[in-house]
């Protein structure tokens, strides 16, 4: 069983209200919890636990025209957070600094197909694809924009055999975003430079609500093609090898903007859980030498170096064969996880012609 996350865009046209004074009601029972917990340490110099504050909150529900369990749920939420970051006492709530957030659990919404009950009020939805499993938790959220969402979580039920049968090798790269050992390729637009103009010109002229929007567009320009992207691997594939990019080295460079309009974290991060839910696996592979090691007899003959990035067909001069810079880095992330090769020892030459892509699977 796999943990599925929906998210819905509620039509929050007439819901907003109840929404916005449900979510002043979570910032109060934090805010509460917050001012309790800092009385108490200074008064015995003891945290209290989120058994102390949810007795201390009991009772509360009718008053604040919240279910009980959300009212758990927030100082359970503050105690997580407060011993996460090691603090006395986190930052305030405030309907101007904070963005809504009001969890629940599922026995305390009904679903209905495209509404939502919840203590009382009904709100509808815009279905943008079907749901599947058993809901278990979820919540409201507001985004930067003032948008509401429902996010669902549901246990989902994983394929019992591989959907895919390929073995690939993952390079992720500036221009091209997700390159294949079988030779594939995934990439888009920059979208930070896409929208640069626009995004500083609504900046110049301080308009905070144009600025949140280009954000926020981007934010889902891009989420939306990782999804599309990865799935699509993750439907092919068996066995995911993923190099270990990472862009520490990158960000202060010329490269800046490129890497992290990438966004190599958010592939890193979906392709995981994507292939587990189709009986697949994903796993880290070594990158170190991947783009400068030719993939068919071994040989260290590749453009090396910050200036070398912009070579993406080169020749290995030592066995003759043509590569191109990513797909050749995706094949060598493959050997060398699969052990037919290490980074010091390079890739076994191949005899009689033998095609690279049988030999790598």
């Amino acid at each position: 069983m796999s943990i599925l996350t929906y998210r819905f865009r509620i039509k929050d046209a007439s819901s907003r209200t109840h929404l916005l004074r449900m979510a002043g009601a979570v910032n109060y029972v934090w805010n509460y919890c917050n001012e309790v917990s800092l009385l108490a340490f200074r008064r015995d110099q003891t945290f209290f636990t989120a058994y102390d504050l949810h007795k201390l909150t009991a009772g509360t529900s009718k008053d604040l025209r919240l279910s009980a369990d959300t009212i758990q749920q927030v100082c359970t939420e503050y105690v997580t957070r407060r011993t996460q970051f090691k603090k006395i006492k986190l930052k305030w709530c405030s309907r101007k600094r904070s963005l809504g957030w009001i969890p629940f659990k599922a026995a305390y919404i009904r679903l209905q197909d495209d509404t939502v009950t919840y203590c009382g009020h009904r709100f509808r939805l815009w279905l943008s694809r079907p749901m599947a499993g058993v809901v278990k938790t979820g919540s409201f959220t507001q985004d930067a924009c003032g948008r509401w969402y429902i996010t669902l979580q549901c246990d989902v039920a994983d394929a019992a055999e591989p959907v895919g049968h390929l073995d690939l090798g993952i390079d992720l790269g500036l221009k091209n975003h997700i390159a294949c050992s079988d030779g594939v390729q995934y990439s888009r637009a920059n979208l930070t430079r896409h929208y640069e103009e626009a995004l500083a010109m609504a900046q110049r002229a301080h308009k905070t609500r144009r600025v949140k929007a280009i954000h926020a567009r981007i934010a889902n320009v891009r989420k939306d093609w990782t999804h599309k992207a990865t799935t699509a691997i993750a439907r092919r594939a068996q066995v995911i090898v993923i190099g270990d990019v990472s862009s520490t080295t990158l960000i202060k460079t010329r490269f800046a903007k490129s890497t992290y309009d990438a966004a190599w974290r958010i592939v890193r991060s979906q392709l995981p859980y994507k292939a587990k839910r189709l009986a697949g696996v994903c796993v880290d592979g070594h990158e170190r030498f991947s783009s400068v090691t030719c993939s068919a007899c071994g040989a260290r003959s590749g453009p090396s170096g910050l200036r070398g990035l912009g070579v993406r067909t080169w020749v290995c001069p030592c066995c003759g064969v043509t590569h191109e810079r990513d797909v050749n880095a995706a094949r060598n992330i493959l050997a060398f996880r699969s052990g037919r090769a290490t980074p010091r020892k390079g890739i076994p030459v191949l005899e009689g012609g033998e095609d690279v892509n049988c030999y790598l699977g």
